[in-house]
């Protein structure tokens, strides 16, 4: 049998939205995003978009940082 896991990640959060960093899907990006401040069970706020939506800025660990959207899809959030 398979199932098809869905799970949130930070690009699919919408301006306002927040969300608690639960993992990675890339454990080679997942070093530079936790030397960023991006670690589980930190909260992330999604600021804004780009006009063309890439890159996007978050706030996380009390600071602004614009990811692209390749990049926030790595970011798995809580459910």
């Amino acid at each position: 049998m398979v199932t098809d896991i869905k799970y949130k990640s930070v690009a699919d959060l919408k301006p306002g939205e927040r969300g608690v960093i639960s993992g990675f899907t890339d454990s080679h990006l997942s070093l530079k995003l936790l030397e960023m401040g991006c670690l589980p069970g930190t909260e992330v706020r999604m600021n804004y978009a780009a006009p063309l939506g890439d890159p996007i800025c978050i706030k996380v660990a009390g600071y602004n940082l614009s990811l692209r959207i390749d990049e926030a899809q790595i970011i798995i959030l809580e459910s």
